[in-house]
């Protein structure tokens, strides 16, 4: 008779070294991908060609120091959103890709430019442009 209990040990099998060896190929995967690049802004790009294109009629939009608009130099009887609104829209309706060019004085309050800018969305002129000057060396 044999009284020595019997050993059921199940071999062991450590893993350890597995999940690091898994985590390093992790690891190497995310460093050595390439992303694409998603750019907030989308730029349209001007093409070069040797004919010189016919200069986009323009409307121009001038505030002045005190807040007063000036459609293509011409002064708008007030300055309330609405007006600015009403005189863009007219252009809107003729031709809605003319690009609006807002040239503000240095001086001129940040209201009146963030109201032109919004008379100018509303009216459905979505191409806009500020004037500005070089600055001197």
């Amino acid at each position: 008779m044999n009284f020595r209990p019997r050993r059921n040990e199940s071999p062991e099998v450590n893993i350890t070294p597995l999940i690091d060896v898994v985590f390093l190929l992790l690891i190497f995967f995310m460093v050595s991908t390439t992303f694409r690049h998603h750019f907030e802004i989308s730029l349209d790009l001007p093409r070069a060609s040797s004919e010189q294109p016919a200069a986009p009629a323009k409307v121009e939009l001038s505030i002045d120091a005190e807040g007063h608009y000036y459609l293509d130099g011409r002064r708008l009887v007030n300055q309330r959103l609405e007006t600015l609104e009403r005189a863009l829209a007219q252009i809107a309706e003729n031709a809605p890709d003319t690009p609006l060019v807002i040239a503000a004085d240095g001086r001129t309050p940040h209201q009146a430019v963030i109201t032109a800018m919004d008379a100018a969305r509303r009216a459905g002129l979505t191409r806009l442009t500020f004037a500005t000057r070089a600055l001197d060396d």
